[in-house]
């Protein structure tokens, strides 16, 4: 994680429990704003961004609401992406079971995100289109953020110490080792762009279908080895709050987390926005889609602004955003990286970025408490026993089980599509009922 600081000064975790009951003493009160803005330039427009500040699992009761934000960023057309920004959501919320209290909703969430994922990846292949797209959803219920993301769109958090951290991770081939070695255990080829002669140009690439991404939603004309299995990661800022900045890789490829976070400190979240994109579009120039949204969590005691700056630093921002002047104004170091509760401590309360659907899908021992016993946990149907359903319990696959397995339940459809991902079988000639 970028940012980190030494872990002997963290105090101890404490359970999810624990940190919800603190929140919620002293009433609803105490739940934040919610403060966004969005910018971007198109240069293929192939980037979409979703929006969506006032939602309630449970219709009518204010006290259910939460706040959803995503970029996506699309390839070889928009298709993936708009499909992706209209089916995404409502995939992950069917995955979560009616009628829970928000404390096992939370917990609940980061095996909702997966089977959202995958059943919204299901549905656009059976489609037959061949475009693709990255993903990053984002999910603000009080002071506890949710980040899913495939691909190399990106969240970080900027806190009022001036920690930033970075909430996702990068699924470029170039980059990350693991994800080389899943894709060619799989039965993918990674290698550069072969020219005439056998020179090897550009980035690593996963063949067939030449994408330089390991994770992302559609792309039917690439091996099933390219997954569309978040990594998800779940954390509890203190009630000091912080700021969000997802943005498409237009963003940071020419800026890095540090210098996003520092260029728009001071200002509110829409202007924050527009700098960040124009100081990508000034390191770069306008070389690909650049989205950004920008989220603040603020403490509802006090006023809608970002973390502080000085008066003098917010008029130079917003001088040099209006009339193109560089700000001479020094920022926050990201030096000085002390957690604390003064300064914007933040609990990690969960991470797991495995490929592995039923590593995913099967270790939340709440979750299959509170499901019912022969319901898919992707596509959420209910099966009838002993006939359709297959129960994955990581020894083989059982019909007709007749005691529970540590496993999740998949239907025929979408068993295949865990097989494909897995390098054991293809699963294009299949759909989801």
């Amino acid at each position: 994680m970028e940012g980190a600081s030494n872990e002997e000064m963290l105090p101890p975790a404490l359970p999810l429990a624990t940190l919800i009951g603190r929140e919620l003493r002293g009433g609803g009160s105490e739940r934040p704003l919610v403060r966004y803005g969005h910018s971007g330039f198109a240069k293929r427009g192939e980037d979409y961004f979703l929006v969506k500040p006032d939602c309630l699992r449970i219709p009518g009761d204010p006290s259910s609401s939460f706040s959803v934000f995503a970029v996506f960023d699309g390839h070889n057309g928009v298709s993936a992406a708009v499909f992706s920004k209209e089916h995404l959501l409502d995939d992950v919320m069917n995955a979560v079971p009616q009628g829970i209290s928000r404390e096992d909703w939370l917990q609940v969430l980061p095996r909702a995100l997966v089977a959202g994922f995958v059943k919204t990846d299901i549905d656009f292949q059976r489609k037959g289109e061949m475009s693709g797209t990255t993903a990053t959803l984002v999910v603000i219920d009080g002071f506890t953020v949710t980040v899913a993301s495939v691909g190399d769109s990106r969240c970080i958090l900027d806190t009022q110490g001036g920690v930033v951290s970075l909430l996702t991770v990068d699924h470029r081939l170039e980059e990350n080792a693991e994800e080389r070695e899943r894709v060619t255990a799989s039965g993918g080829e990674v290698s550069r762009l072969n020219l005439c002669g056998g020179q090897q140009v550009g980035p690593l690439r996963c063949w067939p279908g030449g994408l330089c991404l390991s994770r992302s939603i559609g792309d039917t004309d690439v091996g099933e080895f390219i997954v569309p299995i978040p990594h998800v990661k779940q954390v509890k800022l203190s009630s000091a709050g912080g700021r969000l900045i997802i943005a498409s890789d237009g963003i940071w490829d020419a800026v890095s987390s540090e210098i996003a976070a520092q260029a728009c400190r001071g200002l509110p979240a829409e202007l924050a926005a527009k700098l960040v994109v124009k100081q990508a579009l000034k390191t770069t120039g306008l070389k690909d889609d650049t989205t950004c949204v920008v989220v603040d969590i603020i403490p509802s005691d006090h006023c809608s602004t970002p973390p502080p700056s000085s008066p003098k630093q917010n008029q130079n921002k917003l001088r040099s955003l209006l009339f193109g002047r560089r700000s001479h104004s020094s920022v926050g170091k990201l030096g000085n990286k002390q957690k604390s509760a003064s300064f914007g401590f933040v609990e990690e309360l969960f991470e797991e970025g495995s490929a592995m659907l039923e590593e995913r899908l099967g270790r939340n021992s709440l979750s299959k408490a509170i499901l019912p016993p022969f319901r898919c946990a992707i596509c959420q149907v209910d099966q009838v026993p002993f006939e359709d359903l297959i129960t994955d319990n990581g020894g083989g696959y059982c019909s007709a089980p007749s005691t529970p397995s540590s496993g999740p339940c998949l239907c025929s459809v979408c068993r295949k599509k865990k097989d494909a991902m897995e390098g054991k079988r293809s699963s294009r000639s299949t759909t989801c009922t």
